[in-house]
């Protein structure tokens, strides 16, 4: 994927390569604690390469023996999350980022026959976002359209200086969307699959993310 605001952490092997495949193996993902460790060991290796790119101060620490200089984070970021699915996620970058306020999205999709793929927000509890840097977790980008939807809701509660979105595994379909509507944001993926199906699930994808971690849906 060449742009230069869109990273891909597989496209270079590493430990992501590790986790993302234990995360699509159907003979591994059905253990939920097991899933839902890689999503968070995969959300700590997002939020380690996001903070290459944050702005830092230098600061003065005491140590034992002496005074030493170093790099600090200027700010910590805003972490936010579309419930339920995107809570591992989210739990990784929130080990790394430890003093991060968060924000919390309750979206879902609406799939009727015969109709356009709906998305419905019922719930928002957001920290303030003016001038801050947001980094927002979804496991799946798949259509785009419920982070979208998500994203423009946390604008109410003001407009971030800087936009990283983290998703374990995107369609093409999904990143080209959130490029289009959020063309600030700074995209980082575990992994970018082939296509969306009939149905918008990720193909090879890895399922549900959501039902995977946290048992079916009723």
């Amino acid at each position: 994927m060449e742009h230069k605001q869109v990273h891909i952490l597989t496209d270079t092997p590493s430990l992501a390569n590790h986790f993302v495949a234990e995360l699509r193996d159907v003979n591994i993902h059905r253990d939920s604690l097991r899933f839902r460790r890689n999503l968070e060991r995969l959300g700590e290796l997002l939020a380690y390469e996001i903070s290459k790119t944050l702005p830092y101060k230098e600061a003065e620490i005491t140590t034992p023996l002496a005074q030493t200089r170093t790099q600090l984070l200027a700010e910590q970021p805003v972490l936010a999350t579309i419930l339920r699915a995107g809570l591992p996620l989210y739990q990784g970058m929130l080990n790394y980022f430890d003093k991060a306020f968060s924000t919390f999205v309750g979206a879902y999709r609406v799939e009727e026959e015969n109709t356009a793929l709906q998305i419905n927000m019922e719930y928002l509890a957001s920290t303030d976002l003016h001038d801050k840097i947001l980094i927002l977790a979804d496991p799946m980008l798949a259509t785009g359209r419920s982070l979208v939807k998500s994203y423009q809701g946390m604008l109410r509660h003001g407009k971030p200086v800087q936009v990283h979105i983290a998703a374990a595994i995107a369609a093409p379909e999904g990143l080209a969307y959130v490029q289009e509507q959020v063309p600030e944001a700074h995209i980082w993926l575990g992994a970018l699959d082939d296509h969306l199906n009939e149905k918008a699930y990720i193909v090879p994808g890895l399922g549900d993310a959501g039902d995977l971690a946290f048992g079916p849906k009723i």
